[in-house]
């Protein structure tokens, strides 16, 4: 039984990935970027820090870089996230793992302000006071920093955690930080791009619905 459990939020706890690509499609067509939705939509799940250099070229320490980040981020707080749902289950896992004696800790590549917004809005504020995100971080998703830092606050050896998540950054950051992963489809990956996953559910539901035959109890 692992008596750590990483969760990632967006794509794995809320329906948020299409939100977040269309934050940055705007951020970036404002400043003179054509980039396509679609390419966007596959790079959520790394941080900010990973996506403007994949998708223009950017890199912190550029004007541009710092610019473009900023609006994003007003943006994404003011027009998007009021958008943002839960997905089905989320909190009915959470609420599992803790019935079963299982501790959670937030894994993920979002900044504070964005991190707690997007907790209130699936109603996981209260279960979830162990974080992690991009602010604990020097590098984020696909990196390892942020699970590493999550097994520190928590206290625990990557051999004693598991981690969910949605996308293959998720799973390449566990990776990288020898923590297993357990794949979840609502972010919209299909089990290829989740391959080397210990298992892969459909999202939080399937995962809680089947929480005793699972990697986290075993």
């Amino acid at each position: 039984m692992k008596r750590v459990v990483l969760l990632d939020i967006d794509g794995t706890l809320v329906d948020s990935n299409a939100l977040h690509a269309e934050a940055w499609h705007e951020a970036l067509a404002h400043f003179g970027f054509e980039v396509g939705l679609q390419k966007l939509r596959d790079m959520i799940g790394m941080g900010g820090d990973k996506v403007l250099p994949a998708a223009v070229g950017l890199h912190e320490g550029d004007a541009l870089f710092e610019k473009i980040s900023a609006m994003r981020s007003d943006s994404f707080l003011r027009s998007y996230l009021p958008r943002v749902r839960a997905l089905p289950g989320a909190r009915a896992l959470v609420e599992r793992i803790l019935d079963r004696g299982h501790r959670p800790v937030v894994a993920s590549s979002a900044k504070a302000r964005e991190l707690e917004g997007l907790l209130s809005r699936a109603n996981l504020l209260d279960l979830l006071p162990m974080r992690t995100g991009a602010d604990d971080a020097a590098s984020s998703k696909p990196d390892p920093d942020i699970v590493r830092a999550a097994l520190i606050q928590a206290g625990a050896a990557p051999t004693e955690a598991v981690m969910v998540g949605d996308t293959p950054y998720d799973l390449k950051a566990a990776a990288r930080a020898r923590v297993g992963f357990i794949g979840v489809r609502s972010g919209g990956y299909d089990d290829n791009g989740l391959r080397g996953a210990l298992a892969v559910y459909e999202d939080a539901r399937a995962l809680c619905d089947s929480f005793d035959e699972s990697p986290i109890a075993r």
